[in-house]
């Protein structure tokens, strides 16, 4: 009786292990995904606008400070102590202004950043949520960032999910120089 129970209970823990090991896993290239999907043309377009209108009024605003510092250097050796220091205090005045709005400004553009990702990640996120379901995958990692995975072991299914999203599955990123 004792050595039925003891097959017994060693038949259930190996049949509960051999289903823990059977757990399915996933890796996936996140980026890429959000670099290929058909929307990110819009997202860039909307962004590079919001940069190029940043960039116009920063350039606006080094303009007016060249031409102050201009008009000072050629007119110091003329003007009274009094007006130099009020000259220098203006200038002074539009270099901060001038950090400032570039420090908002790199503030404003992280935002619309974020604003405008904020739905393809969102979308990407629910079809690899999904997939994985259908699929019965307990657990996607991101391709690249573990110290290591056996790529045999945890396949990649950045492939699968891209049709998902509207991208040809063997769509790829250009190669950076």
């Amino acid at each position: 009786m004792k050595k039925v129970l003891n097959l017994t209970l060693a038949a259930l823990l190996s049949l509960c292990s051999a289903n823990v090991f059977a757990q399915k896993y996933g890796q996936i290239n996140f980026d890429e995904i959000i670099q290929l999907m058909p929307e990110m043309d819009s997202v860039n377009t909307k962004y590079q606008a919001a940069a190029q209108d940043y960039s116009e009024q920063l350039e606006s605003i080094q303009v007016e400070l060249n031409n102050k510092a201009y008009d000072y250097q050629k007119n110091a050796a003329t003007m009274s102590d009094g007006v130099k220091q009020l000259k220098e205090k203006e200038i002074q005045d539009l270099r901060n202004r001038q950090q400032e709005f570039y420090q908002v400004a790199q503030q404003e553009l992280a935002k619309v950043e974020n604003d405008l990702m904020a739905p393809l990640v969102e979308k990407a996120t629910e079809a690899i949520k999904k997939y994985c379901k259908a699929n019965g995958i307990i657990a996607v990692f991101q391709a690249g960032s573990m110290v290591y995975l056996d790529d045999t072991a945890v396949p990649d299914i950045t492939a699968k999910i891209k049709p998902e999203l509207g991208i040809k599955p063997d769509a790829k990123l250009p190669q950076q120089q």
